[in-house]
């Protein structure tokens, strides 16, 4: 036989964790579909700066350090001369 005196009340905490379980579950759902959208844009983003100069030469205007973050990355994995190759379309193209 089990003596009801052992038994204890877990009170309200057990209430609070069944209740905050959907929050939790949406909070999750929230961050894992910002996430996404993060991973896809800075996909679309890079993919359009490594096949469009004239896109890169709009981001050195409106967002120069993602440019720079661009070309870093692109050194970084053994890509040199790009940088160069924009300065010098764009420096021609101006006079």
């Amino acid at each position: 036989m089990v003596d009801a005196g052992n038994i204890r009340d877990p009170g309200p905490f057990i209430w609070m964790a069944r209740t905050m379980e959907p929050l939790a579950k949406k909070i999750f759902k929230g961050v894992l579909v910002a996430e996404l959208f993060g991973i896809f844009g800075a996909y679309f983003l890079f993919t359009k700066m490594n096949t469009s100069q004239d896109f890169r030469q709009t981001m050195s205007k409106k967002f120069p350090f993602i440019l720079e973050v661009y070309y870093k990355s692109i050194e970084q994995s053994g890509m040199y001369g790009i940088r160069e190759q924009d300065q010098e379309k764009w420096l021609n193209s101006k006079s």
